[in-house]
């Protein structure tokens, strides 16, 4: 079944393919190159396919004042540093995430088809965006994507006080034959920050153990929270620790350590990132892994379900499936987010184009 749901009331549905032109022209409107504009919206329009409105067409208005304010560099001079014919860093000069991460994604691509694996660090980024993408573009070349970010502390730690570490995300995609692909995309929070807000717009009560006051004492009330705390406690703040050192110390860049320390420099915006491609063909057989893919994931959806489940799932298959709806009857864009992007559109002077429905 791949139909999408009727957007809820107030929602507009919106053709894929306009809301990437549109997304696009805002964005060079607002400063990008041509090349630069299309691909930040094509990581905007995945995201909004496969449900994840947080990451989508919502961050049009938030990248056109990240790129205002300077906070992004919309004429970045992005280098790629190698001493490895294996290993590489993309020294991304402040450019969007989008920008940044897709070169290193390619890179690492081109890199692992030659070496079997290849690790491609990403220094000094701008929000990286939906990290699903990256290691997705890697997983349609037929090879396994893996990916980590670290980004500014936001997030608590086991046993201290306030804003620790970051809500850094990790991502693993893996080609299949006949099935879509496996895709974890996770961060180590338990809540994301935009659920917090959301729960104080609406009023609605927080998870227990999911968000925390500004000392950080955890809180259900909404009013109180200011952040989200980590998955399953000491593991997700010790993961997104490792995932620090992975990324930022890994390609001379630290963040938590700046953001901890005097320096007022230390709490500039940025984000880095490691993205790792593997070949299976280097590890026995492209043919044979994918067809063993397949074979895992058949028997996965082959288990008895439980009693009170609508089915056995594997990471990535109900996001896909929404994504195919949503290519066949539209992205269905939320009331405030269309206002906004309509706002936008009329400072910029671009076109909006016309809804499925309204």
């Amino acid at each position: 079944m791949t139909d999408t749901p009727a957007p809820k009331p107030g929602k507009v549905l919106v053709p894929a393919e306009d809301l990437r032109t549109f997304s696009a022209a805002l964005l060079e409107k607002g400063g990008l190159s041509a090349e630069h504009a299309a691909t930040t919206a094509d990581v905007f329009v995945w995201a909004a396919l496969r449900g994840v409105d947080s990451h989508g067409i919502a961050r049009v208005p938030a990248y056109l004042e990240l790129i205002s304010k300077g906070i992004a560099n919309a004429t970045p001079d992005i280098k790629v540093e190698s001493t490895s014919p294996m290993a590489a860093v993309v020294d991304a000069d402040r450019a969007p995430g989008p920008v940044a991460l897709s070169a290193a994604a390619d890179e690492a691509v081109k890199r692992a088809r030659t070496g079997g694996i290849a690790a491609v660090g990403v220094r000094t980024t701008v929000h990286t965006g939906a990290i699903g993408y990256y290691v997705t573009k890697i997983a349609e070349q037929g090879l396994v994507g893996l990916g980590f970010v670290a980004g500014m502390p936001n997030m608590g730690y086991t046993s201290v006080k306030g804003a620790a570490v970051a809500t850094s995300p990790l991502a693993i995609a893996v080609p299949a034959e006949d099935h879509a692909p496996l895709l974890l995309d996770m961060a180590t929070a338990t809540i994301a920050l935009g659920k917090i807000r959301q729960a104080k717009a609406s009023g609605t009560p927080l998870p227990e153990g999911a968000a925390a006051t500004a000392d950080g004492t955890p809180t259900t009330d909404p009013e109180l929270a200011v952040m989200p705390l980590p998955l399953g406690g000491a593991k997700g703040s010790g993961m997104s620790l490792a995932f620090e050192l992975l990324t930022s110390v890994l390609v001379g860049a630290p963040i938590f350590s700046s953001f901890h320390s005097d320096d007022p420099k230390g709490r500039k915006h940025r984000q880095n990132a490691l993205l790792i491609a593997l070949d299976p063909a280097a590890f026995g057989g492209t043919e044979g892994f994918t067809a063993a893919v397949d074979q895992t994931l058949t028997t996965l959806k082959g288990l008895p379900a439980a009693d009170d489940a609508e089915g056995v799932f594997y990471p990535g298959e109900r996001s896909s499936t929404v994504a195919a709806g949503r290519a066949d009857k539209g992205i269905p864009v939320a009331p405030k987010v269309w206002r906004e992007l309509n706002e936008s559109a009329e400072r910029l002077g671009v076109p909006v184009p016309k809804p499925v429905s309204a």
